[in-house]
């Protein structure tokens, strides 16, 4: 079953997580989805909280839908076109998700699946321009790559239509440095994993910092959807443009994060130690978060030698790590499962802290 195929409402309810028993590096098809509301850490920097859309906001209903449903259907049966202010409204809602996105992205979600509705999402992009709250500032190939102005970041906030996000971006500084095929590539790897019903679900450039151990990393995206395990699923995307070294010390960094501890008592008492993600970042969680890695911005060929690289490289790594190639993620190709969740190793990996 492919990844896509757990988000339509004819897929079966994810199952509770058992720890897993298959081999390591074996091709296993995805589970249903982790994730859910994030509480912000204590020593972490920059944390941006990570909320289901259905999350409660001041002024807003408790169950208010924000999702991107897909086009209404006529009464003869079939799509209708979404109105010009829809269109403008889906796509402010949508980079208040992705951050950076191209017409053929936006109408990958916003319209008809079947159709090519890049010229209504073109007119609605030349339109939210003339009102100040979307721009572009580079290029991916030939086409323009959009991000929301800080007005259109507070016409969002204002409109309350996203669960709050109060340290995101807009997105056109990294555009402008020359980061935007990353964005796009990331904003795929979101479209190709999910669909238009949990894009609000998401959260990109998550920061990840333990300050007391000099640690501190941005995941790429973040998706929120609760099991009955884990909180979030976490991705990291490389677009070829990292050394294959980098790219594994990268990973390796997750293991990090997940296996400090900090320990807490107080003072002359014998006190306990916890692990720092579950005490002060995903508290709701029971398992560390599943690592996603999507390769892509090379060759197929040569992104399937990487995917063995990165196996051979972290092998041994006791987070769960899976792994994926962008092409093979959008045919709905399952993961290869290259690292398995094992707290007990942690704990013997990582020292203790002292106590106080």
């Amino acid at each position: 079953m492919s990844l896509v195929m757990t988000y339509a409402s004819s897929a079966r309810q994810p199952d509770p997580e058992p720890r897993p028993t298959w081999s390591r590096g074996a091709e296993r098809p995805p589970g249903g989805p982790e994730s859910s509301a994030v509480n912000g850490a204590a020593n972490d920097s920059n944390v941006v909280p990570i909320t289901a859309a259905h999350t409660a906001r001041q002024g807003a209903s408790r169950h208010a839908d924000t999702s991107l449903p897909s086009p209404e259907t006529s009464a003869k049966g079939k799509k209708s076109t979404p109105t010009a202010g829809k269109v403008r409204a889906d796509a402010l809602r949508m980079l208040g998700c992705v951050r950076i996105a191209t017409v053929r992205q936006m109408a990958q979600v916003i319209t008809a699946e079947e159709s090519d509705g890049r010229s209504y999402v073109r007119r609605a992009m030349k339109e939210l321009a003339e009102l100040g709250l979307a721009e572009t500032n580079g290029k991916a190939g030939k086409h323009p790559i959009w991000n929301l102005t800080p007005a259109g970041q507070k016409a969002l906030a204002d409109g309350n239509e996203l669960p709050p996000r109060p340290k995101a971006g807009t997105g056109a500084k990294a555009v402008k440095a020359g980061f935007g095929p990353h964005g796009v590539a990331v904003t795929d790897a979101i479209l190709a994993y999910g669909s238009r019903r949990s894009l609000t679900d998401w959260q990109v450039e998550v920061n990840h910092a333990i300050k007391e151990i000099g640690l501190s990393f941005n995941t790429d995206a973040v998706l929120a959807q609760p099991t009955a395990t884990s909180e979030v699923r976490l991705f990291e995307l490389d677009n070829g443009t990292m050394t294959q070294e980098r790219l594994a010390r990268e990973v390796w960094d997750y293991e990090r994060y997940a296996g400090h501890r900090v320990w807490e008592g107080a003072r002359g008492t014998n006190g306990r130690t916890f692990p720092f993600w579950q005490r002060h970042r995903y508290t709701r969680s029971e398992r560390f978060p599943r690592l996603h890695v999507v390769l892509a911005g090379k060759a197929e060929h040569l992104l399937d030698n990487r995917r063995q690289a990165l196996t051979a490289d972290v092998q041994g790594i006791a987070i769960a790590v899976w792994v994926n190639t962008l092409p093979r993620l959008k045919r709905g190709e399952p993961w290869y499962e290259i690292g398995v969740d094992d707290p007990d190793r942690r704990r013997r990996r990582y020292p203790e802290p002292p106590g106080r």
